[in-house]
């Protein structure tokens, strides 16, 4: 589970990151009649604060993070889709495709689940044939 949120962290990062961008873009003058630079940098900064918080969940073993991480890998695949196919550009879709599928099969592993579950292996666990004492 670190790992996968430490990759979701990092996505926050980067949407936190591409605000900055857009807001440096919007501010220097950037042509602003097509798309709201600065509207979609206070977006970005929603969308990644939120992110950056399930990665940093995952990291100190928050179980709430790792729905907030599904969905976001789920909403990545067809932006990645979208970039390698619909833009024609598979530089910047198919990473995105391959880091998104990474961490849904991150978040999706054996261990992943039964941790998500909160199965730690007590006296309410599976391995134990004693009734359920939970």
């Amino acid at each position: 589970m670190r790992g996968a949120g430490l990759l979701v962290a990092l996505q926050g990062v980067a949407a936190l990151v591409m605000a900055a961008v857009l807001v440096v873009r919007g501010i220097a003058g950037a042509d602003q009649r097509v798309v709201n630079g600065l509207g979609t940098a206070v977006w970005f900064v929603l969308v990644g604060g939120v992110v950056l918080a399930a990665g940093r969940a995952l990291l100190v073993g928050k179980r709430w993070g790792r729905g907030l991480a599904v969905v976001t890998q789920l909403l990545l695949l067809p932006v990645a889709w979208y970039l390698a196919v619909g833009s024609h550009q598979p530089a910047f879709g198919i990473p995105v495709g391959i880091l998104a599928l990474t961490v849904l099969v991150l978040l999706f592993t054996p261990a992943a689940v039964r941790w998500a579950a909160g199965d730690q292996g007590g006296p309410a666990s599976s391995a134990n044939r004693e009734p359920d004492s939970r």
